[in-house]
C-alpha cells in the first residue's frame, strides 16, 4: 500500500508538473557538481555499464535462464508444480511492456535535457530499464531462491537489491532519467514482487508424493 501511495504522488506530481518535481532538479544539480568535482571518465563509464543493465538484453535472458534453473531444482527437489517457474518468468517479463509502455505515452515526460518529444518518441516517466532490472532480476531471484540454502539464498537477495539500486544510480549519474523517473519505477516493481511473494506458495505446490 506505501509503495501505490508513493507511486500515485509522483505520478500526480509528474502530470501537473507540481512542486515535488524541484526534487529532480535538486538530484540533476547536485550529480553535475559532483561529476564536475571529481571528473572521473570511470565513474563515467561505470554508470553507463549500470545503466545498460537494465535493458531487455541482457535482463530478460537473465530471467528466463534463472527460471529453468529454478524449474529444474524444483523438479529435482520432488515438487508436483516444479515447471511454475517458466510461465512466472514469461509473465513478468510481458508485464514490463504492459505497464511502461502506456504510462511513457500518458505522461510523455521529456528527459533531463529537457528536448521536446517528437512524434515518435515515448515519455522518460516511468523509467523502463530500472522497472526491467527490477521487475526481470527481482522475480528471477524470487523463483530461484527457495531452491537456495537460507545463507546462500539472503546474499542473492542483498546482491540482486544491491544490482537494482546501482542500475536506477547509473540512469541518474548519466541523465539518462530523472530520479523521480526511478524511484517511480521502484515503487512499480515493488508492487509486483511482493504479489509474486504472496503468491509463491500457492504457485509452488506441495511435494510429489513417492
Amino acid at each position: 500500500m506505501a509503495l501505490l501511495v508513493v507511486l500515485a504522488l509522483i505520478s500526480w506530481q509528474v502530470a501537473v508538473d507540481g512542486p515535488l518535481l524541484e526534487l529532480d532538479e535538486l538530484a540533476r544539480n547536485t550529480v553535475h557538481t559532483v561529476r564536475r568535482a571529481l571528473h572521473s571518465t570511470l565513474l563515467n563509464h561505470v554508470g553507463a555499464g549500470l545503466s545498460d543493465l537494465g535493458g531487455p538484453v541482457p535482463a530478460m535472458p537473465v530471467l528466463l535462464l534463472t527460471a529453468a534453473v529454478a524449474a529444474w531444482r524444483e523438479l529435482r527437489a520432488g515438487r508436483a508444480r516444479w515447471w511454475y517457474p517458466v510461465p512466472v518468468a514469461v509473465l513478468a517479463g510481458v508485464l514490463v511492456p504492459l505497464l511502461i509502455v502506456p504510462s511513457k505515452t500518458w505522461f510523455a515526460r521529456p528527459g533531463p535535457f529537457g528536448v521536446p518529444l517528437s512524434s515518435e518518441q515515448l515519455g522518460w516517466y516511468p523509467s523502463g530499464h530500472t522497472a526491467t532490472s527490477a521487475i526481470a532480476y527481482g522475480t528471477a531471484v524470487l523463483l530461484l531462491g527457495p531452491t537456495l540454502r537460507q545463507p546462500l539464498r539472503d546474499r542473492l537477495y542483498g546482491l540482486t537489491a544491491l544490482l537494482c539500486l546501482g542500475v536506477g544510480a547509473g540512469l541518474v549519474w548519466s541523465d539518462y532519467h530523472w530520479l523521480l523517473d526511478v524511484l517511480a519505477s521502484w515503487c512499480l516493481a515493488g508492487v509486483v514482487l511482493w504479489g509474486l511473494l504472496r503468491l509463491r506458495p500457492r504457485l509452488r505446490g506441495g511435494l510429489t508424493p513417492r
